[in-house]
């Protein structure tokens, strides 16, 4: 299949997803989507894509679908449930899920779609909307290699660091290695951001002097200074890095690995959660230090 001459669906027009299916139609390929919330797809309509009725109609008229929703049961839904994608697929089509879902009903929905001649090819990514919105998400890539070489050229529209990781269920694991590491270093972020201000340090000085040496990561370059602003818009939300410790920590009980330090950062995040504060950035995880210091990580 020449993904190129295809119409390509498209499903989940949120955060992600929109500027996602944007970067594919500015490289020229056609479009047809779906959003359970209509009103968001009109931004891609008005430039030319098809909007469906439902997800049955979207595997109609592609034989190379995406789907970018939050959760298993989302994904699950889009393809089982009623007028769902395994209702009218056709022979040889590709669904690439580039949601961060369960490895393992990962596997289970690849077994499914393989029993009609299809292959589900997972696909989650990093780098946040700001990733999203330029076209250089990692995406890491798991399912039947033959199938994502297909893909190739879609995932190029819409990221930089490509990396086919194994056979189904491989890229889910590895996006959830990616959320341990981004949870435990976010959470070291707020912890050092709130002993510099607790002792009285500079911390714009703070956050350069150990940026450059060792310490640096992108959350300590990258969110340290829009904490210190007070600034917490999302390029993730709280709510989705909870959901995405919730599928690490169910994982790890199944396979018996103890991840004590990505538990912790589950616990901060749930603290804010339960303050309400779950559409805000995952650098407002400070604020949960700031509250059991009694200071505030801002510059004055």
């Amino acid at each position: 299949m020449d993904v190129k001459k295809e119409k390509i669906g498209f499903i989940g027009l949120g955060i992600m997803g929109l500027p996602m299916a944007s970067n594919l139609m500015k490289d020229g390929f056609d479009l047809v989507v779906y959003n359970r919330t209509l009103s968001k797809c009109t931004q891609l309509e008005d430039k030319g894509a098809v909007v469906a009725k439902n997800p049955a109609d979207v595997a109609k008229n592609a034989k190379v679908i995406i789907t970018m929703v939050t959760d298993s049961p989302d994904v699950e839904n889009l393809l089982l449930g009623e007028n769902g994608i395994m209702s009218t697929i056709e022979e040889g089509s590709i669904v690439i899920d580039m949601s961060t879902i369960s490895p393992k009903i990962t596997k289970e929905l690849n077994s499914k779609l393989n029993s009609k001649g299809c292959y589900m090819v997972d696909a989650p990514v990093s780098g946040g909307s700001w990733g999203a919105i330029e076209g250089t998400l990692s995406i890491m890539i798991g399912g039947e290699k033959s199938a994502y070489e297909q893909c190739v050229p879609l995932f190029e529209s819409m990221g930089k660091n490509i990396i086919y990781t194994g056979e189904s269920g491989m890229g889910q694991t590895t996006k959830l290695v990616n959320q341990i590491l981004v949870a435990g270093t976010m959470n070291a972020v707020a912890e050092a951001l709130v002993f510099a201000a607790k002792s009285g340090a500079d911390l714009e000085k703070t956050i350069d002097a150990v940026g450059g040496g060792a310490a640096a990561s992108w959350q300590l370059n990258n969110l340290a200074p829009r904490i210190i602003k007070g600034d917490f818009d999302p390029g993730f939300m709280i709510k989705l890095q909870q959901k995405d410790l919730r599928l690490v920590i169910e994982t790890a009980q199944s396979m018996n690995v103890p991840i004590p330090g990505t538990s912790l950062a589950s616990q901060m995040f749930a603290s804010l959660l339960s303050k309400g504060l779950g559409d805000e950035g995952t650098q407002a995880l400070v604020k949960a230090y700031e509250t059991l210091a009694g200071v505030e990580a801002r510059t004055k």
